[in-house]
């Protein structure tokens, strides 16, 4: 039956269900894009440069994040509202998160610390100040003027619709030629404007960054993104932003020659199936729907940008349902998750916690501060995907509603109740080696111990387990106690 249950304020306990036949799912293992062996990001939205640095060093780089993407770092208008930093009057390193050696040490120290380093990058426009001004270094601008970067001519101006700006998503010309809310459109057909970003992705590159997250990419095409990439010193992780819309002639597809790709789906998809619908549609959950390929596909339950503008999709303030539906998404083996984090905000354009003169406060987990990524279920899950990177799936089970269980082949399991009712006294087939593991939905496994409740799976590779409501066991072999 098709319902919405009341959400729990945290994701509880759990414990026994029923036999499991062992029915091996033909899911393809994840081929997710970025480096190395970790690749799970966590997007520090808006943190200073200080702050991400410290989290590299206590959390990301010892719960196994690969990757830490940060806010944009060039200099930017002034304001207090998070959109501000999307808005660049020069390529200077220093902004409101922090100054060009704050940025460089930030990213030594991550790096350090095993955690990757991604920058959002803004490439496609300019300020959207009509009148200019001063931007957060003190560098002077007008609309269509950037002393010593660009002028008039380096912009496009599409005549349409009485102010330039995108009417219609229909028309690739419009989208791509025609100004995004009032954003000088940089003319990234130019020679000189590849140029002149290639120059600021380099400089980025120099300062160590591996990887970038190319902001607003459908509103260039897809060749104007490769011609600039091929001028840049040494090959990122790349990953692009691409809105998937119905019906509209530029798709996501376009894009996956350059590197991976926003599924923007995804998290809309898995929020509608965990508020509405029936988690045992998510069998085949992906590609199978229509997202792009796993290894071109970077997914995400919220971002900045949906946890602000799109209702539907599950955010911190969901709480238990959003934890749970980030453990799915780390437990599932398509594309490269990335676990937001966020500040409390109760108005759209709010920006994050500040001073008087709009500089970005340190971050304070819990207080003002979200800090998702921190959350044990998420954090704990992180290792998780680390554990069971390049296994499919088997041992599919559903009720046919809202009860479903899963192995990583051989390296995990996991089982997820989002039912109004807890599931008692019932087995679960693994597929795991015998011995006693640590639920890391509970618990955090440490040098050998577990700090909550311990599954011990038998010779033949079932538990058995009690599962409250809306909760979930997961297991894996790298939390295994001796």
């Amino acid at each position: 039956m098709h319902r919405r249950r009341l959400r729990p304020a945290l994701v509880a306990l759990a414990t026994i269900a029923s036999l499991l036949a062992p029915n091996l799912v033909t899911t393809p293992p994840a081929m997710a894009a970025p480096a190395g062996g970790k690749k799970v990001i966590a997007n520090l939205f808006e943190w200073n440069w200080p702050s991400v640095a410290s989290e590299c060093t206590s959390t990301l780089g010892p719960k196994g994040y690969g990757y830490v993407q940060v806010s944009p770092p060039q200099e930017h208008v002034r304001g207090n509202q998070w959109w501000v930093a999307y808005q660049p009057v020069s390529y200077r390193i220093e902004s409101r998160k922090g100054t060009r050696e704050q940025f460089r040490s930030m990213v030594a120290t991550c790096q350090a610390a095993g955690v990757k380093v991604i920058v959002d990058a803004v490439i496609n426009h300019m300020s959207g100040q009509a009148n200019g001004g001063t931007g957060w270094a003190g560098s002077s601008y007008q609309h269509y003027v950037y002393p010593g970067i660009y002028q008039a001519q380096d912009f496009n101006y599409c005549g349409r619709n009485g102010n330039n700006d995108i009417a219609n998503y229909h028309d690739r010309y419009e989208v791509q030629y025609c100004e995004l809310v009032n954003l000088a459109d940089l003319k990234t057909g130019s020679d000189y404007v590849r140029s002149r970003l290639a120059a600021y992705l380099n400089d980025l590159l120099s300062l160590g960054v591996d990887g970038f997250r190319l902001d607003a990419s459908k509103h260039m095409p897809a060749a104007d993104i490769a011609n600039i990439l091929s001028r840049l010193d040494r090959r990122p992780y790349i990953v692009q932003e691409v809105i998937f819309g119905a019906g509209e002639p530029i798709t996501p597809n376009e894009y996956t020659g350059n590197g991976d790709v926003h599924e923007f789906r995804y998290g809309k998809d898995l929020a509608r199936v965990f508020r509405s619908e029936r988690l045992a549609y998510l069998r085949n959950f992906g590609a199978g729907w229509g997202h792009l390929p796993s290894g071109v596909s970077a997914v995400f339950i919220d971002n900045h940008d949906t946890q602000r503008d799109d209702g539907g999709v599950l955010t911190y303030r969901d709480r238990g349902i959003y934890a749970l539906a980030n453990a799915f998404m780390l437990a599932w083996p398509y594309g490269s998750p990335s676990v937001m984090s966020s500040y409390t905000f109760n108005s759209r354009d709010a920006g994050p916690p500040s001073d008087g003169t709009n500089k970005t406060l340190n971050t304070v987990c819990y207080s003002g501060w979200e800090c998702e990524h921190r959350w044990p279920v998420i954090a704990n899950m992180v290792g998780f995907r680390n554990a069971t990177e390049g296994t499919g799936v088997s041992n599919w089970y559903d009720n046919g509603n809202n009860h479903i269980a899963f192995s990583r082949t051989g390296r995990g399991f996991i089982t997820i109740n989002d039912e109004d009712a807890a599931v008692n006294g019932r087995s679960y087939y693994t597929g795991l080696p015998a011995g006693r593991y640590c639920d890391i939905i509970h618990g955090t496994y440490s040098n050998g111990t577990c700090t909550g409740p311990i599954i011990t799976v038998d010779a033949n590779g079932w538990f058995p387990a009690n599962v409250p409501a809306h909760d979930a066991i997961a297991i894996h072999t790298s939390a295994r106690l001796p």
